[in-house]
């Protein structure tokens, strides 16, 4: 039985970029294309990690991982802000709000997001 993870990114592209990437490295890949999806589907699927945008079609990143780690039953859950916010002013947010690993968007992205996770022991 594989592990799964949400991602949340509104995206098409980028949420099967990621999709991609994260299922060649064996694990299962559930998909939110906006914030209130993504803390319903993680309430749901409990799943091991979210990966999670912050620009986000309804309410911010920051709200989203604030409100999965303020519930009971995903307030343990792994979550790894991906964003194109890279100010350190916006990692500090996101670390504030409860994110696990804060990772830029650039040309790393996607090594940074699988360190990151076998960092949590999730890969």
């Amino acid at each position: 039985m594989s592990t799964e993870i949400l991602v949340v990114e509104d995206s098409p592209t980028q949420a099967l970029r990621l999709k991609l990437t994260l299922e060649r490295k064996g694990l299962k890949v559930s998909l939110a294309n906006t914030g209130r999806a993504g803390i319903e589907m993680a309430a749901l699927l409990l799943p091991a990690a979210v990966v999670l945008d912050v620009n986000l079609p309804d309410i911010d990143g920051f709200q989203v991982c604030q409100a999965i780690k303020s519930h009971s039953a995903t307030a343990a859950t792994p979550v790894v802000m991906l964003t194109v916010k890279d100010r350190a002013v916006d990692t500090i947010t996101g670390l504030d709000a409860g994110a696990d690993a804060y990772i830029p968007k650039d040309d790393f992205a996607e090594v940074n997001l699988v360190q990151a996770l076998r960092d949590l022991a999730i890969l």
